[in-house]
């Protein structure tokens, strides 16, 4: 039975998030995490990566021979990676530079090619697509979440350098919780970035263990006794 748009969406972004459950793509949830920009502007990347590769492999499925599907799915991501990696460097040229090695190594994000494998290359087009945004938006969430945590720790500030993202209008974005802040370093250093996660996992756990025990409530009539 196919998955409902409700379903896929909450599978992407909660029951099955690749950065939370799925532990995928960690090198550059930890590397590149130190501020939340830093990690908008990695997951935006990202996203667009999943989205528009689930696309086309979904389009292309039926023509693909077995033994060359994954050389193709690779392929296929290396080149919507390239034309992200092109437009970065064009429009976001500073922000390009800060993230650095890690745009290009979108390629190898092992949730990439695992949703073309795994549900890409079985589904229409539609709900691919659906999947891979909503799969990209839960991990860009985690790394925006992620680096706003450091950020606020390490920094005491909130969306600093929302330029690189937003031009000379993010420059008045940033938001400084605490004044004379001498700053935190172990929160920005990659040993933050393992704490962070192990913080962020933790709480999910929680939160799915709790609703797990609450208990069902009937929408059954309650027959009368009269």
């Amino acid at each position: 039975m196919p998955l409902s748009a409700t379903e896929i969406t909450r599978s992407g972004l909660w029951t099955n998030n690749p950065a939370l459950v799925q532990l995928l793509g960690l090198c550059p949830l930890l590397a590149v995490t130190n501020t939340a920009i830093n990690g908008f502007g990695l997951g935006l990347a990202t996203t667009l990566v999943l989205l528009a590769s689930n696309s086309c492999v979904s389009l292309i499925r039926n023509q693909l021979r077995p033994e060359v599907r994954l050389p193709i799915f690779v392929l296929i991501i290396a080149s919507f990676v390239t034309a992200a990696e092109l437009i970065m460097n064009a429009f976001f040229h500073d922000l390009y530079k800060i993230l650095g090695i890690f745009i290009p190594l979108i390629v190898t994000n092992c949730a990439i090619i695992g949703r073309a494998e795994a549900f890409a290359s079985r589904n229409p087009v539609g709900i691919s697509a659906l999947d891979g945004l909503a799969v990209g938006t839960g991990f860009m969430l985690i790394l925006i979440l992620l680096g706003g945590m450091r950020e606020i720790i390490g920094s005491g500030t909130f969306l600093a350098n929302a330029h690189l993202m937003f031009g000379d209008i993010g420059r008045q974005m940033t938001i400084t919780l605490i004044d004379d802040y001498t700053g935190f370093l172990l929160a920005v250093l990659p040993p933050g970035a393992f704490f962070g996660l192990g913080f962020i996992i933790a709480g999910k756990n929680w939160l799915d263990a709790r609703h797990a025990n609450e208990p069902e409530v009937s929408n059954a009539p309650i027959a009368s006794t009269t």
